[in-house]
């Protein structure tokens, strides 16, 4: 991740915009709303593989769909990743990259709040994703065929 002008932008090795089938991710600053460091790789990762390659124990890259957008990560078991959370008129809710050690994403995640113009300091941790409304019969915990009706039961 670089900042490039008023824009950050994500390269991506030749190998990895082939099997990402993606280009170099381009947002602007003014997108960023949250910067985090996740320890944990897969913390990184929500939603369904869109378009690119995930193999497990190696890597995952490409966009991932959920219900609160569309993500885009670059990360590799074993690393940490800086993930910045974009606002909603971003063409990406989320960009996770990996990076070799804590130590580079502490220094790349502080470069990066100082350089985003609206960042939301408040937390240190990523904000869950929303829930989407529950209007499913099904999600809400009831019958298809509707409430169900109190037995009656006769004593003899």
């Amino acid at each position: 991740m670089l900042v490039k002008g008023d824009d950050l932008v994500v390269r991506l090795a030749w190998w990895e915009k082939a099997a990402g089938r993606h280009r170099d991710v381009r947002v602007p600053l003014a997108a960023v709303r949250r910067v985090t460091v996740e320890p944990d790789w897969w913390r990184a990762l929500r939603g369904t593989q869109e378009h690119g390659r995930c193999i497990p124990g190696v890597l995952c890259l490409g966009s991932r769909r959920h219900q609160g957008g569309t993500d885009f990560v670059a990360v590799r078991p074993g690393r940490p990743v800086v993930c910045l959370e974009l606002w909603p008129s971003a063409p990406f809710r989320l960009l996770a990259v990996s990076v070799r050690d804590d130590a580079e994403g502490r220094d790349l995640a502080g470069r990066l709040q100082r350089s985003a113009p609206e960042v939301d300091a408040s937390t240190r941790w990523r904000q869950p994703l929303p829930v989407p409304e529950e209007t499913d019969r099904r999600s809400a915990g009831m019958s298809l065929l509707g409430p169900a009706e109190p037995h009656e039961t006769r004593r003899t």
